[in-house]
């Protein structure tokens, strides 16, 4: 960061000044223009968008139970926040979830889908996870489907995921429950971390702080800190890491990933506070997880985070993708509310500068998936744009106080504004 970057930042941080609160709230409206209409099945389900905002494949197309139920908490902010239109497209996700995506014979969510069926029956905890957030999401806006899906999610992730021993959840199963795979990862984790804060926000069971808080020690604590602050993905069935894995490049790339890193920044933040600020680590945790995205990830010559990085820190995959920008941004709004250095507030005006500048499409609405090292655009590992869940929030997340979930600061805001009445 230059100095004279570092000389900008002062006492009053950009979330706090009502025009960068303006810019925020029409980027988040701009965002909800885009995918909301255009992404709503008339047979069920969403589709997944163009760069021009049109369904990929409007015929028969194919439906990921994280798409569905990203596109419900999505819309389950909307409602929170006043748009119209927002309670019918949590409820045609919230059908969806339950009449198709649930497996009324074998129990659990099954993670692909088209008008003719099921495309992929296996059972994923990062799924699973998803769920969780949507149905919790959903509770507080007193959905009918919210409260027999939070339960039923619950006893699948508590009898097939969660393993009591290690603290975490399995990853995978086969569609009919029949084959566990060896593969551990943190990413599923991850998820399962935030939708158990989303739970316990909905519920006050603290059963799912607790699950979340050992998620934390393990994927963090006992991990990424000895790593030096990098968050390892990949493990055996014994929670030994895996250097050499090689998987999928979209979901499970090999090396590590930085906007993971940021992801866990803030959410141990979260966890912090809600466990009562008594897990004095999470906060040094998350700061070193911050910095160490920005020393190592984020390329100094053009902007951007590198994709995934080596174990000696060196780029494997240099594309520049939305997500880990919008974590960056999220992540730094938080630090900042609790930490007044410089550096997050910096920080946070450079990641909004080049989100501006790069990233936001504002020709076409959305925000550009995947950019090449140089920032030009490609498609090489996203078509179109995925989905409103990263860009959203992190345009919203710098609105609210950080007390907890975006959907719980949304709600004390209201309840604060009306006691002012």
């Amino acid at each position: 960061m230059t100095d004279l970057m570092l000389a900008k930042t002062n006492s009053s941080p950009w979330q706090n000044r009502p025009f960068h609160r303006q810019y925020l709230m029409r980027q988040a409206n701009n965002l909800y223009d885009f995918f909301e209409s255009a992404s709503i099945s008339p047979k069920g389900g969403f589709f997944e968008l163009d760069d021009e905002g049109l369904p990929l494949d409007a015929e028969n197309s194919t439906r990921q139970i994280h798409v569905t139920t990203r596109m419900v908490h999505c819309a389950v902010i909307g409602s929170l926040l006043g748009r119209p239109g927002s309670d019918e497209i949590v409820d045609h996700g919230m059908r969806y979830i339950w009449d198709k995506h649930r497996d009324a014979q074998h129990g659990g969510y099954s993670w692909g889908l088209d008008d003719n069926g099921v495309t992929n029956g296996s059972k994923q905890a990062y799924g699973h996870a998803f769920v969780l957030l949507a149905a919790s999401s959903a509770k507080l806006l007193g959905h009918p489907l919210a409260d027999q899906m939070i339960a039923d999610v619950t006893t699948i992730i508590n009898e097939r995921f969660w393993d009591d021993e290690t603290g975490t959840v399995k990853d995978e199963y086969n569609e009919d429950w029949s084959e566990l795979l060896p593969y551990r990862g943190q990413n599923a984790n991850m998820h399962m971390t935030e939708a158990l804060m989303a739970a316990y926000e909905a519920t006050g069971n603290r059963d799912y702080l607790k699950k979340a808080e050992r998620i934390a020690e393990l994927i963090i604590l006992k991990n990424a800190v000895p790593l030096g602050h990098r968050v390892a993905e990949h493990f055996d069935h014994n929670w030994v890491l895996d250097k050499n894995y090689e998987g999928n490049e979209m979901f499970r790339p090999s090396g590590t990933t930085p906007g993971h890193w940021l992801e866990w920044s803030r959410l141990l933040y979260q966890l912090w506070i809600l466990g009562e600020k008594r897990s004095s680590w999470m906060t040094g945790a998350a700061r070193e997880l911050f910095q160490q995205s920005i020393a190592l990830g984020w390329d100094s010559v053009h902007g951007g985070f590198f994709y995934t990085l080596d174990w000696d820190n060196k780029p494997i995959m240099r594309e520049k993708l939305w997500w880990p920008l919008a974590e960056a941004i999220g992540a730094a709004a938080y630090i900042s509310a609790y930490d007044t250095s410089d550096y997050f507030q910096g920080w946070y005006r450079k990641l909004w500068d080049y989100a501006e500048n790069h990233v936001i499409d504002h020709a076409r609405g959305g925000w550009l998936s995947e950019l090449k090292e140089d920032l030009t655009p490609t498609s090489r590992l996203f078509v179109g744009k995925p989905d409103i869940y990263h860009a959203l929030q992190a345009c919203l997340i710098p609105l609210y106080p950080a007390t907890g979930s975006l959907t719980k600061a949304i709600i004390e805001a209201d309840h604060t504004q009306r006691r002012g009445f």
